[in-house]
């Protein structure tokens, strides 16, 4: 080691990030590949970051001050981290530090001009990459000058962006430090970036070079569009060469300008495709240095090639292991069960544990395999027609990959159709039942009686036998799920809803008939759970006290407030309707496929805006008028629809056939939901058992915090209650690799390769400018659009239309006081579709980026029987 605050790059390493941040760590892993050039410098550690920072005034009580603002005030996020800078830079550098750092530009050769570049220590991570947050400064000169533009470096940790980029990733700003490299300049007659893996698609098999002429500055700011090269196995597979006008170049005196390209250069090309998989080789060979895709810049000069930086790329979904080297495509579970976030370890692996079919974790998602069933011609067809009535993107994403010959191989028709991918079923096609109500009244006693079991046999035990009766519980968790006849009901509802559809379009020219046939249909625990807090709402209204009290408690964590509730005139009956409400729901909310999202029991106060916004919007006995006025409708369309089918040729044939699959979508379509809430309960009772675990663990000392067992798969917790022995470092990585997953939109396919595939609707039977999605249910609508992403944050209005990405059954207190309904994902028969038709919501889901391209606050007309939205209002 030269000095403490200065060291030479190829001393450094990845190791090495608390000294030299994160881009100095990744030059002189680098400079340690085989046939990796890279320029030669030196790094200004974290330590004279420090000890320069010590001399700042009152820079402790800046950076407090920064950390209590609010991540949306930017102009007070501007103004003091412009004050923040100024300071820094206004620091004398210390005599002995300014003489380090000058012999180390003697050591670069004399008069050398320079590359200073900010390396902080939050930076090039795998999980956060801080690309362009930070500073550089090329073509430097002199050791004054040098020194200048070190303390720029040092200050641009504190750029706005910076701050705003720490904050969203919730990274702390005294626990971010900077160091500063300086580099002997590299004039180059190309440059640009190499991404090892297509940074559109994710495809790992295919790598993106962007070239322009000059330094790489012109193609960073956006001065150029560069030339755009593809490749897959050495070869260039597509190019696109730009019109290159300018470029970036180096003064002989320090700084750089802009200069025109000569007319003749400007389409020729800024590497040849020799270079360009000569490039991608050093590229593949970074890549395995560092064992993930790269974000390489680069330089071309003298023939040759310099890396002048590489980093993680943050943005690419990640891939199921599978260990081994065959081709496979994935369905994305969340896109089935309305929950598109990520789960915790303890959550995806619950899943894993209780669901029918095997499921695969990448990024906190969890995928289903159906490579086989995609192989085999018949069990292809099936799968297809399966997700197409669900979702169309899922269905069009996976014919794009099958129109991919050598990507999915063929088998012979032995392959058996399964299950729904993302189901929790077992799947199969039914034979024909009748429409009996007493059989869903039987299934949903057999359900009642299992979970009371459960309930009971759970409470003794603790330590590893708790985790040895809960591997035979989920085995009767599975039992309840598969039963077949259980499986018979769900399908049947679902095929008699499907027939309807397409038989009465086909003879009436009606679309979408059993959206009205289905409202009000009974047993239907997830409609009925909204119409409950209505009840509830009911019981509130008469009390203004009540009401002010609640009104006082919204954006308030007081998860004890119905003790107080009951203090009040007219408490005791409010607290004991919401108490009632919470013995029969409480199980639930948003996200509840993961086991480690709070519950409404956990939770109340989730419920407080949804109940005032009853109180608000609705009269006393909303709920039971609502369920008799869509009871009344579904009689008046079904006896439409007949006497319309009677008027027909073989009228009487098809009025019975039709009068048939009514009464069977009426009586078994309101069971679907009960499975999902069978599950959701028995996970309640597996949670408080585990959670009652986890305080034993932090009592004896193993564990700081109950919830750190959410960051453990179920088996890794079982061998802490064992072992009382904990990984305190997987936890932490466990944290940050969670924070990093919220970052990443899930694809609905994905392919082992890496490429998220996503669909499309291709029609061309819609408005210009409308947003397409899948009709799920019935009607037009016209209303403000309430962009909601948090339950807990609605308000809303009577004739308001709830604009979200997903809506699982928690969301369905909200659907009473809404007038229509549009989501980012979604299909036909999922909760949210389900409940809207329930309720006569006209409802649009799978509408790609909805909440991003409807506005909070607009006036929209959402068409729920073609499947579009129109924006009236900018």
């Amino acid at each position: 080691m030269i000095e403490q605050y200065v060291w030479d790059l190829q001393e450094a390493d990845e190791t090495h990030v608390a000294v030299v941040g994160g881009k100095a760590a990744h030059l002189g892993g680098l400079s340690r590949i085989d046939g990796i050039r890279v320029p030669a410098g030196f790094c200004v550690t974290t330590d004279a970051f420090r000890r320069v920072m010590a001399q700042a005034p009152s820079f402790d009580d800046r950076l407090d001050e920064l950390s209590r603002l609010n991540p949306g005030d930017r102009e007070a996020i501007r103004a003091l981290s412009a004050e923040i800078r100024r300071t820094i830079e206004d620091i004398t550098i210390p005599d002995d530090l300014a003489a380090a750092i000058t012999r180390g530009v003697g050591r670069l050769g004399e008069g050398a001009a320079c590359a200073v570049r900010s390396s902080a220590t939050a930076e090039d991570l795998p999980t956060a990459s801080f690309a362009g947050q930070q500073d550089t400064y090329l073509n430097v000169v002199g050791p004054a000058a040098i020194l200048q533009h070190v303390s720029r470096c040092w200050a641009s940790l504190f750029t706005e962006r910076a701050v705003s980029y720490r904050q969203q990733n919730g990274i702390d700003h005294r626990a971010v430090h900077m160091a500063v490299v300086v580099q002997r300049m590299v004039f180059p007659q190309a440059s640009g970036i190499l991404f090892t893996a297509d940074p559109v698609t994710g495809n790992r098999t295919i790598a993106t070079v962007d070239a322009g002429f000059g330094l790489g500055e012109a193609l960073v700011s956006g001065l150029v569009n560069p030339d755009v090269f593809k490749v897959r196995d050495g070869e260039v597979v597509a190019r696109t060469i730009a019109a290159k006008q300018r470029a970036v170049q180096a003064l002989p005196d320090g700084g750089t300008q802009e200069v025109a390209i000569d007319s003749q250069r400007q389409e020729q090309p800024s590497l040849t495709d020799a270079q360009v998989a000569r490039l991608v080789q050093l590229g593949r060979r970074i890549e395995a240095h560092f064992g993930g895709p790269q974000d390489i810049e680069w330089c071309l000069a003298d023939g040759d090639f310099q890396i002048v930086q590489s980093r993680p790329i943050t943005t690419l979904f990640p891939v199921p292991e599978t260990g081994d080297q065959e081709n496979h495509v994935y369905v994305s579970v969340g896109h089935q069960q309305m929950m598109t976030d990520p789960m915790k370890p303890l959550g995806f692996s619950m899943w894993q544990l209780t669901a029918m079919v095997a499921m695969h974790e990448a990024g906190g998602r969890l995928f289903v395999d159906v490579t086989q069933r995609l192989a085999s011609p018949a069990s292809r067809a099936a799968l297809l027609d399966l997700v197409g009535r669900g979702d169309p993107l899922i269905r069009d994403a996976l014919e794009t990959v099958l129109e991919r010959d050598d990507f999915v191989p063929s088998l012979p028709d032995t392959a058996p159709a399964g299950p729904p991918p993302g189901s929790a079923s077992p799947g199969g096609a039914p034979a024909p039942i009748e429409a009996d109500p007493a059989v869903v009244t039987e299934l949903i006693e057999r359900s009642r009686a299992s979970l009371a079991a459960l309930e009971l046999d759970i409470r003794t035990k603790t330590g590893p036998e708790l985790f040895d009766f809960l591997l035979e519980a989920f085995k009767e968790h599975k039992r309840v799920l598969s039963d077949p006849l259980s499986m018979k009901v769900i399908m049947a509802g679902m095929e008699a809803t499907w027939w309807l559809n397409d038989k009465l379009q086909e003879w009436l020219g009606e679309k979408n008939a059993a959206d009205t046939l289905t409202l009000s249909a009974p047993d239907n625990i997830t409609s009925e759970m909204g119409l409950a807090l209505l009840d509830v709402a009911d019981v509130v209204r008469p009390h203004p006290e009540v009401v002010a009290f609640l009104e006082g408690l919204q954006g308030v964590e007081d998860e004890g407030f119905l003790d107080e509730l009951a203090k009040l005139a007219g408490g005791p009956e409010a607290r004991d309707a919401i108490e009632a409400y919470l013995d029969r729901y409480g199980m639930r909310c948003v996200g509840e496929i993961d086991i480690t999202r709070p519950r409404w029991r956990e939770r109340p106060t989730t419920l407080v805006p949804v109940i005032l916004d009853n109180v608000r919007n609705f009269e006393p006995g909303a709920a039971e008028r609502r369920f008799e006025e869509g009871r009344h409708k579904a009689q008046e369309k079904a006896q439409d629809v007949l006497s319309r089918l009677r008027a027909l040729p073989d009228g009487d044939q098809k009025a019975d056939e039709a009068q048939r699959m009514i009464d069977r979508v009426r009586t078994f379509i309101g069971y679907r939901e009960y499975p999902k809430y069978d599950i959701v309960s028995r996970y309640f009772v597996y949670k408080r058992a585990l959670l009652e675990e986890a305080a034993r663990l932090v009592h004896a000392g193993v564990l700081p915090e109950p919830e750190d067992i959410f960051y453990l798969t179920f088996q890794e917790l079982h061998d802490v209650v064992r072992t009382h022995q904990v990984d305190d470092q997987l936890i932490q990585q466990r944290k940050e690799a969670f924070r990093s997953y919220q970052a990443l939109t899930p694809p609905r396919v994905l392919t082992s390769d890496g490429e998220a595939v996503t669909g499309a609707y291709r029609r061309d039977d819609v408005p210009a400018g409308a947003l397409v999605g899948l009709p799920v249910s019935a009607g037009t609508v016209e209303g403000r659009a309430r962009v909601v992403l948090d339950m807990a944050d609605a308000d809303l209005e009577a004739g308001d239309i709830l604009v979200t990405t997903f809506t699982d059954p928690s969301w369905s207190p909200l659907f009473v006081g809404i007038a229509g309904l549009v989501t980012e994902v979604g299909g036909l028969m999922t909760h949210g579709a389900v409940i809207a038709r329930e309720y006569g919501l006209p409802a649009v889901v799978g509408v790609e980026q909805a909440t991003r391209l409807i506005r909070d606050g607009q006036r929209i007309r959402v068409h729920g029987t073609d499947g579009y939205i129109e924006i009236l209002t900018d």
